[in-house]
């Protein structure tokens, strides 16, 4: 029975919204390499979550081709660079990557997310003629992601808290620890600061219509701020639940 009154518990087997979103969380989390339980170095995680190599080049390679084909083929008398150009190199190399995975046998989810954002910010592009609106998609999942973000902090449920609750295997018990609580509640702010960061630094930019500019900063915004932050939630959650040393045996 509930030890409260006037709340019925769940049926066996029922879980709750904040239990499927955590798995959800927490599922996501592990597909990207970064599970706690594992032990990995610092280094190797944040390796492991960009990627590699491969990742970065998937990544930033198809943003940076647009900036500097754009910025190269920039017409002095109208200001204005070569916009399909720089949006067909940018999605064909996008598709390349995809390609290349697809041929050998290897996980397309990274790529193929990179392929669709790279052709959906075509799409605001060309469908417009403005080479700006190319960066219109980044700005909505800053908004998105930062939003669901800061929502969840103030809220108490944490996100960050979702997902390595469920990789630790405490599910949400870690609310009735205010330590934690309040170190996921920080984690997530910082999390949330770095989308609004992109977005305080990158929308002046983009009313000012200074696509290699804002094209340059998106990249400087990108993996070389996620990766340090990656790194420090890794390392704050490894000190939040330190792993257990080998038993000791009571005769030595």
């Amino acid at each position: 029975m509930s030890d409260r009154p006037g709340l019925t518990p769940p049926e066996p087997g029922e879980q709750s919204a904040s239990e499927i979103l955590g798995a959800a969380l927490g599922g996501a989390a592990r597909r990207a390499g970064l599970d706690p339980s594992e032990g990995k170095s610092t280094g190797h995680l944040v390796w492991g979550a960009i990627g590699g190599w491969r990742g970065i080049l998937e990544s930033v390679l198809p943003g940076l081709i647009f900036v500097l084909v754009y910025t190269l083929t920039i017409d002095p008398a109208s200001g204005d660079g070569d916009l399909w150009l720089s949006l067909g190199l940018s999605v064909g190399v996008a598709a390349v990557f995809t390609i290349a995975r697809l041929i050998a046998r290897q996980p397309t989810s990274a790529a193929i997310g990179g392929l669709v954002a790279a052709g959906v910010a075509a799409g605001f592009a060309a469908f417009t003629g403005e080479a700006s609106n190319n960066f219109v998609p980044g700005f909505i999942t800053n908004v998105v992601y930062g939003s669901a973000l800061l929502i969840s902090a103030l809220a108490g449920w944490s996100l960050i808290g979702l997902a390595v609750g469920f990789l630790m295997g405490e599910g949400t018990a870690w609310r009735r620890d205010k330590r934690k609580r309040r170190v996921f509640f920080w984690l997530t702010i910082g999390w949330a600061g770095l989308f609004a960061a992109r977005l305080i630094v990158q929308l002046p930019l983009y009313f000012a219509d200074d696509v290699t500019a804002l094209g340059t900063l998106k990249l400087v915004m990108g993996l070389p701020l996620f990766a340090p932050l990656v790194a420090v939630t890794w390392l704050v959650v490894r000190a939040l639940y330190p792993r257990a040393g080998p038993p000791v045996d009571p005769a030595e």
